[in-house]
């Protein structure tokens, strides 16, 4: 009997919905959710070449996880010179400021990755959201609903040759997974400043608001520096890297038959661990300025020209997470030197192993990398 996903329309978790059911009810907080016409599931088309196993239903969620569309409004992107996709980003840190779960490099890293995108991707501010406890507009505090309103926004109206980042720094978390679609049991989630009083963003609304929509010729690249992040977009494809540079390619499509690919768009998330390892803050190791080791590393890779395939990109972040003696900035213009002067963080190595997950498997060592 085939199923479909949806979500509850109260506390939207996920739900395993039978053909032909008018409703659910939510074993979680009982509340029950109306199907409009659960016969007739909305179809996503394959990209081009690629092929879907037998058994594999590709359809999109029924009920849309963000609600009613944002109050505000978010930058309008700017016109890229002509021939070329517009280019939006959406970056997000949390510090978590006076609570006992604070952290103390996120803020940094968020202000890092917009230096970084500006000056070498040539993204406009203009595109450019940015949700941080700074910020003195409400609707830019990283709450649960602000995260969700720009989440949708980021890839709102986009269109083939479009280049749209999603950039978290923050904590993540991970919680049993009730629909059988996780190959390790757990779902894994971002956390809001609100997380405590309202929930955390489950990898299950992820995946159904920024990387099922996605047309075909749209790029969206998450990175993400959080623990528990491996595979926090739900993406059906894990590049599984050796300490040698070595890869295979691990399949984490769901036996539901769930297609949890784009509609078409290219999705690829790197992120700054595995869904069972932690990621270090670097404050213990600098005395200039705190970062997330995954966002240093990966800034890093890109400055010193170790970022021109993913396999290139990828490998070089791991092993300088390994050996962090490698974290020196102090190289003539890098982002580093211009925001906080370079600096060394020294010789001990972190545990985390930063991952890759994509829509489609791909030759790591061949594909060019760019955002």
């Amino acid at each position: 009997m085939s199923v479909m996903l949806v979500d509850c329309s109260n506390c939207r978790t996920p739900l395993n919905l039978p053909a032909g059911a008018k409703s659910i009810r939510c074993a979680l907080c009982n509340a029950v959710t109306q199907i409009a016409d659960s016969n007739q599931p909305s179809v996503i088309p394959p990209s081009r070449n690629q092929t879907y196993p037998t058994g594999y239903t590709v359809i999109h969620s029924v009920t849309s996880p963000l609600g009613s569309p944002p109050a505000y409004n978010y930058p309008t992107a700017a016109t890229p010179p002509s021939g070329h996709g517009r280019k939006k980003a959406l970056i997000v840190g949390v510090s978590y400021r006076n609570t006992n779960h604070e952290l103390k490099g996120c803020v940094n890293d968020a202000k890092y990755m917009k230096h970084l995108l500006v000056t070498k991707f040539q993204f406009p501010e203009s595109s450019i959201v940015m949700l941080t406890e700074e910020e003195k507009d409400p609707s830019l505090i990283p709450t649960g609903r602000n995260m969700r309103n720009a989440l949708a926004w980021l890839i709102s109206g986009c269109q083939a040759g479009d280049s749209l980042v999603f950039h978290f720094s923050g904590h993540g978390s991970r919680q049993r997974n009730l629909n059988g679609d996780e190959i390790d049991g757990y779902d894994e989630t971002l956390c809001p400043l609100d997380f405590v009083t309202n929930g955390m963003i489950i990898d299950d609304e992820i995946n159904a608001t920024i990387v099922r929509p996605l047309p075909y010729g749209v790029r969206l690249h998450a990175i993400i520096d959080s623990c528990h992040s491996g595979t926090v977009l739900d993406l059906p494809f894990l590049c599984r890297m050796s300490s040698t540079g070595h890869y295979e390619w691990e399949d984490h499509r769901p036996k539901s038959g769930i297609w949890k690919g784009s509609s078409g768009g290219e999705v690829i998330s790197i992120s700054g661990c595995d869904d069972d390892q932690t990621s270090a803050d670097t404050s213990a190791l600098s005395k200039i300025t705190s970062t997330g080791a995954m966002t240093y590393c990966f800034i890093e890779a890109i400055e010193h020209g170790n970022a021109s395939t993913y396999g290139s990109l990828l490998s070089s972040m791991r092993n300088a997470i390994r050996t962090p003696r490698g974290f020196n900035s102090s190289g003539s213009g890098s982002v580093f030197d211009m925001l906080v002067g370079g600096g060394r963080y020294g010789s001990r190595g972190f545990s985390q192993e930063p991952q890759l997950t994509s829509c489609e498997p791909f030759d790591m060592y061949t594909k060019p990398f760019s955002l």
